[in-house]
């Protein structure tokens, strides 16, 4: 499908990737995995035909057609459903013919547009692309208005929805979750497991991995290294890989220091010169390896709060939004037909209360209100009506998603230190910005030229400087990489304040929180339940909602109503009995699969698979691997429906 032969990739005199080689079959799911820098991006340039290789080649055949996400959006007039469509060039062709024939009157050229449009499945076309659209949030009533309407993040989602009506045998996706929401997050993963060609995803958020990859791309230190799995496995293959490279090393060391002793003892003597000069030349040959560089975990920390009262903050039958003077500020709502004249009501009677102790995750889709609820929570919005109380002695650290480009061009991470912290002296300040990695002259260098990831860094860094007991966090790791997420997670789990956060990124938010409220259709309530019975909820709600409309259709008869009941009441009884049997030979099936994957994985991670040239057998065991996953998820997702059925079931008998 996809071949990399001795491919070397620079990035001026950065040698980024070197000696890649390694194929990439059909239906592969492969997640790209690196830090920010080592040429992930470039490596999809290059696969788009945007980038030459410095070396090798690339292997893919030219009937193969690519899809990806553009990283501009023009400011066009076209419909958002017509600019998805446009993402398939043939039907967006035929259609244009069709509509030019009709204009112009040419029946025998509108019979041709007609007879193209039907091969190319187009007429349902646009139920396709309103179906993309809904799934990554947007209401049916903006599907008609005009790309140039909607801001940056929105366009983001025009230019993936556009991506994935593209036709393709393969797909590259460059963090494609950045601008989403969960909702829409959880539904892209479950579109990506229905592609039916090969994809190439580069991403930061591990759960999004683990849900969509059958294989991870490890680059690092200008190698590739391709893992079978997702990437919770892949990170048990790579520790078991560091671990035997360090016994490896350690029983080099111990040859190295016993040939030198040699060398030392017997170089000056004749009747030894000849034994001496062969064990120097096998000194000679381990010059240069060196020890396995543990890749180090970074480490930050907020300080723990020198006061937490129990009361934080409170609302009180709040009325949240904006009123007109900030309207036209808010970055967080579609576009509107019109500026209103007064105040947007977003949020109504919302009763919230953050106390000592609390670990809240906001959940629901963009445009709901979150960033509405965290902003009044802060103080950025008044409440339009009832009452918002901040308790004493509360400090809160607040990160916006504009507070990342709301950094000072010209300034460096010494200087916006030193407008939080005027009495700190500069080694005290110096000090603190080194255990958040700037140290050095990076403290002194102008933010202006600092990754998306350094920036967010370097601002999540003065909010810890002020020492909060409460943190808002509205979608602190959109900048961030992996080790930097992970960084960022187990700071915050060791963090003793009271902590709302907004996130699409679930491995943060199941570290992080153990309550979550849902914000959605004006209101703001707590959701009795994980993440993912969320997902769960999230995927029936539509179905759920149907069935209570229909019930609601007629009303029948008291003695009709009773009859009714009564054989509903028995059938309950019966599937409820059903469910319960089939999730008992459901947790036994899953038990036998899970085992069985575990030992797969094992055998995938042993070194002595891949030191001999058996490629049929890694190719075997790679399939069975994807075999076992696939069963494994189509058996947990069946699992997790009855589970949820019982308990539904047990709560309304109850």
């Amino acid at each position: 499908m996809l071949s990399f032969s001795n491919f070397a990739l620079r990035r001026g005199p950065q040698l980024l990737l070197s000696g890649m080689d390694l194929s990439l079959h059909a239906g592969w799911r492969v997640g790209v995995i690196g830090r920010n820098g080592c040429g992930k991006s470039s490596l999809f340039a290059a696969i788009h035909g945007e980038l030459e290789p410095d070396a090798g080649e690339i292997g893919l055949s030219p009937k193969i057609r690519i899809a990806g996400v553009a990283q501009e959006t023009p400011s066009l007039p076209d419909p958002a459903v017509e600019f998805v469509i446009g993402g398939d060039a043939p039907l967006w062709s035929a259609f244009s013919a069709e509509r030019e024939a009709m204009r112009s009157g040419d029946f025998e050229a509108a019979a041709v547009a007609h007879h193209d449009l039907a091969e190319l499945q187009g007429y349902d076309a646009e139920a396709r692309a309103a179906r993309l659209l809904h799934g990554l949030g947007f209401p049916a009533a903006t599907h008609g208005r005009a790309v140039a309407e909607f801001s940056g993040g929105w366009r983001v989602r025009l230019n993936l929805a556009r991506a994935l009506m593209t036709p393709s045998e393969l797909l590259l996706l460059d963090e494609p979750t950045n601008h989403l929401d969960l909702d829409a997050v959880l539904w892209l993963e479950q579109w990506l497991l229905k592609y039916a060609g090969t994809l190439l995803l580069i991403s930061h958020d591990r759960e999004f991995l683990d849900g969509v990859c059958t294989h991870i791309l490890h680059l690092h230190e200008g190698q590739a290294k391709l893992y079978v799995g997702d990437y919770t496995s892949f990170e048990r293959q790579r520790e078991e890989h560091l671990r035997q490279q360090s016994i490896a090393f350690e029983k080099e060391q111990a040859e190295r220091e016993h040939l030198q002793r040699f060398i030392d003892r017997f170089r000056a003597k004749a009747t030894k010169a000849t034994q001496a000069q062969s064990r120097i030349k096998r000194l000679e040959k381990l010059a240069g390896t060196e020890a396995v560089r543990a890749e180090r975990a970074l480490r930050i920390a907020f300080e723990q709060p020198a006061r937490l009262p129990f009361s934080l903050i409170t609302l009180d039958n709040v009325t949240a939004g904006y009123r007109a003077a900030t309207v036209q500020e808010s970055h967080e709502h579609l576009p509107e037909d019109h500026a209103p004249e007064g105040a947007v009501e977003v949020l109504h009677d919302v009763g919230f209360a953050l106390e000592a102790g609390d670990r809240i995750a906001l959940l629901g889709p963009n445009g709901a209100g979150k960033s509405t609820l965290v902003k009044t929570l802060v103080g950025e919005l008044p409440p339009l009506s009832g009452e918002c109380r901040v308790h004493g002695d509360v400090r809160i650290g607040y990160f916006a998603q504009h507070t990342v480009e709301s950094l000072k061009a010209g300034a460096s991470p010494i200087d916006h230190l030193r407008e939080v912290a005027p009495r700190a002296t500069p080694q005290e300040m110096r000090n603190f910005l080194g255990r958040w990695y700037f140290s050095g002259d990076r403290a002194f260098e102008v933010v202006d030229h600092f990754s998306g990831g350094e920036r967010a860094r370097l601002a999540l860094a003065l909010l810890a400087w002020r020492k909060p007991n409460v943190l808002l966090l509205d979608e602190p790791t959109n900048h961030l990489d992996l080790d930097m997420r992970e960084a960022l997670a187990e700071a915050l789990a060791d963090y003793d304040g009271a902590i709302v956060l907004v996130s699409h990124d679930r491995h943060l938010i199941g570290l992080v929180c153990d309550s979550f409220w849902r914000v959605a259709d004006g209101g703001v309530e707590r959701f009795d339940g994980d993440l993912d019975g969320y997902a769960a909820w999230l995927r029936t709600r539509l179905s759920g909602a149907g069935a209570k409309a229909e019930g609601q259709d007629k009303a029948p008869t008291a003695a009709k109503n009773r009859r009714k009941e009564n054989a509903r009441a028995r059938e309950v009884a019966r599937e409820e009995s059903r469910r319960q049997r089939r999730l008992e030979q459901l947790e036994v099936s899953l038990e036998k699969l899970l085992d069985a994957r575990a030992a797969l994985e094992a055998e995938l991670a042993a070194p002595a698979l891949y030191a001999g040239d058996d490629a049929g057998k890694v190719a075997e065991l790679t399939a069975r691997h994807a075999r076992l996953a696939a069963e494994i998820g189509v058996l947990e997702a069946e699992w997790l429906q009855l589970s949820e059925a019982l308990d539904a079931a047990t709560e309304s008998t109850s």
